[in-house]
């Protein structure tokens, strides 16, 4: 899938009229059976299939269905097991660019990734008020590694504000066939879904919004690599370790960065010469030597505790140059010129366009990070700014996506705790005064 680019200077670009908000739509008949339609071969290839929990009847009263975020197809899932019933799909700014017309006319929801958008519930309620569901992911984003990204805080919030059932949706082999990582080449692997009732409106109404957030936590608790391993799914394809490096990034044996390789069925470290051996059950093997993370979810957590320790040591430091992409409209993507992206314990600094450009944000922006492999089939990317105006920052040099998105999640946490651990102090000294 490709999207609507164009080049343009960056004081063109920054004059350009924004776009005004429209109420969504409810989709009609014509339009969901054509989304049905379009789906049945992507389904069809991937031998999908589904499970309803008993007495539940997916769509016959408006609800909010949430849904785990593996690969394109959990789109076309969502028409299988609705149709005919309408469904509005919450759906990110960019999805709407160069067609607008066909996104809003098939129910899609605008909304902004990892940014607060109070737009979004009245829209939410809008649709529902038209006797249509609303399909949310809550992760915000693809997996990398085929576990749970982290969900938005008190999401408790908008279910008591919603005050609808809510539904849940599980995939299983969604990420496993279609992986972010791996070049864009799907695998042979079946699909199949778990549909279930994670909230009648009475039970919203009686718990906590930390009640409601701890469910969902656990509700989006999983792991595809070990579902995989434990259920002997296997993976033969030859290209499956094809773009590996993308997740992992940091060499477990010699500890340096960058030198990382997957091709084939191997993974290889170019500084120390270190080969593993992807299994079609997706762990790895060390050829020589050790193995130190078979799992590659335990290799992507060990550089997560890598880039928590560079933050709280003060040496983590991100600088790349940048082809720089704009979206002020829903018209095209932008580009506006080359800059230069860093990012380290203040946040995120994106500078170019010949010193028009200066933009900064702090890490207490967002909980999480847009970052994407293959955006648009134009290259790996991060994404920055907000509502009106997003920046999209494509690296013209070796630099992982991946790394800037688990110190943006972990700069997150460092610095909510210290700004409520300053509250807490305040706090105390208050009273101690008083």
């Amino acid at each position: 899938m490709k999207i609507k680019t164009k080049e343009l200077s960056y004081d063109r670009v920054i004059n350009l009229p924004k776009p005004r908000h429209k109420d969504p739509r409810k989709p009609s008949l014509f339009f969901r059976t054509l989304v049905r339609i379009a789906s049945t071969p992507d389904l069809r290839d991937a031998s999908f299939s589904y499970q309803v929990e008993e007495g539940l009847k997916p769509g016959k009263e408006p609800c909010l269905i949430l849904m785990n975020h593996s690969s394109f197809i959990d789109l076309e899932i969502v028409s299988k097991i609705f149709y005919p019933h309408p469904y509005g799909i919450v759906c990110t700014s960019d999805g709407f660019v160069g067609k607008a017309g066909l996104m809003r006319a098939i129910g899609c929801v605008e909304t902004a990734k990892f940014s607060s958008d109070l737009t979004l519930i009245r829209d939410m309620k809008t649709l529902l008020g038209k006797k249509t569901s609303v399909l949310m992911y809550p992760e915000a984003s693809y997996s990398f590694d085929g576990c749970a990204t982290p969900l938005p805080r008190r999401m408790g919030i908008l279910l008591k504000k919603l005050g609808v059932p809510v539904i849940g949706i599980r995939t299983e082999g969604a990420f496993l066939r279609d992986p972010l990582y791996n070049e864009l080449q799907k695998r042979k692997v079946k699909v199949s879904a778990r549909v279930s009732s994670l909230f009648t409106p009475e039970e919203i109404r009686e718990k906590s919004v930390e009640e409601l957030d701890r469910i969902l936590d656990a509700f989006f608790t999983f792991d595809a690599f070990a579902d995989q391993k434990a259920k002997k799914i296997a993976v033969s394809e030859p290209f499956r370790a094809d773009g590996l490096e993308r997740i992992l990034f940091r060499c477990a044996s010699c500890g340096k960065e960058g030198g990382m390789r997957g091709r084939g069925t191997r993974l290889t470290c170019g500084f120390c010469g270190k080969s593993y051996y992807m299994d079609e059950y997706g762990e790895l093997h060390a050829e020589k030597g050790e193995t130190e993370f078979p799992h590659i979810p335990d290799w992507y957590g060990f550089e997560r505790d890598e880039v928590k320790r560079e933050l709280q040591s003060g040496e983590y430091r991100l600088e790349t140059p940048v082809r720089i992409g704009m979206m002020v409209d829903r018209k095209a993507i932008y580009f506006v010129g080359d800059g230069v992206l860093t990012h380290d314990g203040d946040g995120f600094h994106l500078t170019g366009c010949d010193g028009k450009l200066d933009y900064r944000q702090s890490p207490l922006f967002s909980y999480g990070l847009y970052a994407d492999y293959y955006w648009y089939e134009i290259g790996d990317v991060i994404a920055l700014g907000g509502k009106d105006t997003v920046y999209y920052c494509f690296p013209k040099e070796s630099f992982s996506v991946a790394k800037a998105r688990l110190a943006a999640e972990e700069l997150y946490k460092l610095r909510r705790n210290e700004r409520q651990e300053r509250r807490a102090s305040r706090s105390s000294s208050a009273e101690t005064e008083a």
